[in-house]
């Protein structure tokens, strides 16, 4: 179930940001340790709402003649070196049909109920699920076998 932590209630919609941003990431945060939610299917989610929620801003600002920030339309870039394994050299066919399609759409529900039963805008939501991204992408850089695909996303303290 997502709860706030302090009155056990989503925030209302007019609550202000950083407490919708604060329960996004809360809730996001337990389910991973909570089911020890493995790096790719982390990884899966987390770029699926990327794709969904950068869509819909670049899609309302290309109809307003703007522009919007690298920050909210490109991936952090991260530190690769030449010696580690490329992801796309492992079973991609296996690797899929590994993963638990239920966890994932779990992990999903918690994403999309926090942001729509807050209405959190789409800009601070990316900018949250940037920083998942760039956390996951990291620990995929030093995957050095498919197994190490499914092992528990390690979220550091006080991310």
């Amino acid at each position: 179930m997502i709860v706030n932590e302090i009155n056990g209630q989503a925030p209302d919609p007019a609550s202000p940001m950083e407490e919708k941003l604060l329960f996004l990431q809360s809730n996001m945060v337990s389910f991973v340790n909570q089911y020890q939610l493995p790096l790719i299917e982390c990884s899966l989610v987390i770029s699926k709402y990327l794709r969904i929620l950068t869509d819909s801003l670049i899609r309302k600002a290309a109809n307003l003649n703007e522009e919007l920030p690298e920050t909210i339309t490109e991936s952090k870039k991260i530190g690769e070196s030449d010696d580690s394994p490329i992801i796309s050299e492992f079973p991609l066919e296996n690797l899929i049909a590994n993963v638990d399609e239920d966890r994932m759409d779990i992990f999903d529900t918690i994403i999309r109920v926090c942001i729509n039963s807050t209405e959190l805008e789409f800009a601070p939501a990316i900018g949250v699920l940037r920083e998942w991204e760039e956390l996951i992408r990291m620990q995929l850089a030093q995957s050095t076998s498919p197994g190490h695909l499914f092992s528990p996303l390690s979220i550091p303290d006080g991310f």
